[in-house]
């Protein structure tokens, strides 16, 4: 199946009592988080790194950081059920949340580049699939960018 991931933006309690009894619909339920965005189980989690790194070759600036850095250690367990969760820097997702329309194109161009130069060719029928990512890990870093908290939940 692959790496799972799912970002989801808002009260932290809550999220985690959704993660914790497994109600994965739920979380895009209208009006009961900020925001959700489902990464599945085709997309490495260093892909992440490659976005911060494509965002920061595009627009010439120095964020967002790494989604390895931006990651932090929740208070309490870090653990629920098959998932690990942890807190997303707000750092981050500014990072993303400010970028541009008129560049979202160029960064998923980016971003495509540089995961071809870490693991080879991708198939041409995934391009397309990571443009749509590009511009929807914008749409919901701006959706996400002055919650209380956003949390990564993944398991492999």
């Amino acid at each position: 199946m692959g790496f799972l991931m799912d970002l989801v933006a808002g009260e932290s309690r809550e999220i985690l009592l959704a993660i914790s009894i497994d109600d994965w619909a739920g979380l895009d339920a209208p009006g009961r988080f900020d925001a959700h965005i489902s990464l599945g189980g085709a997309m490495d989690p260093t892909w992440l790194d490659r976005f911060s790194e494509a965002i920061r070759d595009v627009t010439g600036g120095a964020e967002p950081i790494d989604f390895l850095d931006a990651r932090r250690e929740m208070d309490g367990p870090g653990d629920i059920g098959e998932r690990t969760v942890e807190r997303v820097d707000p750092s981050w997702i500014t990072g993303i949340a400010r970028v541009s329309d008129r560049d979202i194109d160029a960064i998923a161009g980016r971003w495509i580049e540089l995961v071809e130069e870490e693991i080879g060719q991708l198939p041409r029928e995934e391009k397309p699939w990571i443009r749509q990512v590009a511009g929807d890990l914008v749409v919901f870093a701006r959706r996400a960018d002055l919650s209380p908290a956003v949390i990564l939940a993944w398991s492999l």
